[in-house]
């Protein structure tokens, strides 16, 4: 399943270009605190937008193509067990976000009641800073091994990833306060790198592909929905609907 080799790529620009997009997110996570506008009640537009963006491209493009890679996987031996359904990978990241989720909601309750300030415990940041880095690294990886290849399909990808972390972002500054400023935002945009040069120095199996792509589909449904729902945020319906339907609208026209 796995081989080390350079990655399989029909484009000899793609390398250059996913390496450029690999910083690009990275610099997400540096400076998107910066973007004071987007910390506010109700809950920035601009967010909302955001997240309907990165939703809309996992349910037009990356559902899609995962139902079309069912046969690939049901070929391959070593994963066999997901021969029935690729989407087993999508709940099986799903949960594991929504288990960690409830993990530092838990740890912020507590520290509310004990009259302490509101953001996770120290060891609940380092659990949620090592979960979001493989996550990270996940995406960056995937940066070269996708299930279409080309440029459109790279930026398109590279777009959703983007504002899908300026999302994150603000929610782990939200959960850990000045700790994720100073360590977990350069942990989070390292692991983006770390994955690009992982995915430079190996190449995966297409079933390898899709089982990886349903986890992270699984992943941002739940890391944008988490964000979207909770009453306290007083998020704007419209402009997550705005963002989805413009999105993937152009998805479709493509």
């Amino acid at each position: 399943m796995f081989a080390v080799s350079e990655p399989a790529t029909s484009n000899p620009a793609i390398p250059f270009v996913s390496a450029l997009f690999a910083i690009g997110l990275a610099l997400v996570h540096l400076y998107a605190g910066k973007l004071r506008f987007l910390d506010k009640i109700p809950r920035s537009r601009w967010l909302s937008i955001a997240s309907g963006v990165s939703v809309a491209y996992v349910f037009v493009h990356l559902l899609p193509d995962l139902n079309e890679r069912q046969e690939a996987i049901a070929q391959t031996g070593a994963l066999a067990f997901l021969e029935h359904h690729v989407y087993l990978m999508a709940l099986l990241g799903l949960a594991i976000f929504y288990g960690l989720e409830r993990v530092v909601r838990e740890s912020r309750q507590r520290n509310q009641k004990a009259g302490e300030q509101d953001k996770a415990d120290f060891g609940i940041f380092w659990l949620h800073m090592i979960s979001f880095a493989l996550y990270n690294g996940l995406i960056g990886y995937l940066l070269l091994h996708r299930e279409e290849t080309g440029i459109q399909s790279l930026f398109l990808f590279f777009i959703a990833m983007a504002l899908h972390f300026v999302v994150n972002d603000y929610g782990l500054r939200q959960d850990h306060k000045h700790t994720y400023h100073r360590i977990g935002r350069w942990i989070l945009a390292a692991a983006i790198i770390v994955g690009w040069a992982i995915g430079q120095a190996t190449e995966i199996s297409e079933a390898a592909i899709a089982v990886l792509f349903a986890f992270l589909a699984g992943g941002v449904i739940l890391n944008v929905l988490k964000e979207e729902l909770p009453e306290e945020r007083e998020s704007r319906f419209w402009a997550f609907a705005l963002g989805a339907g413009a999105y993937a609208a152009l998805l479709l026209t493509l």
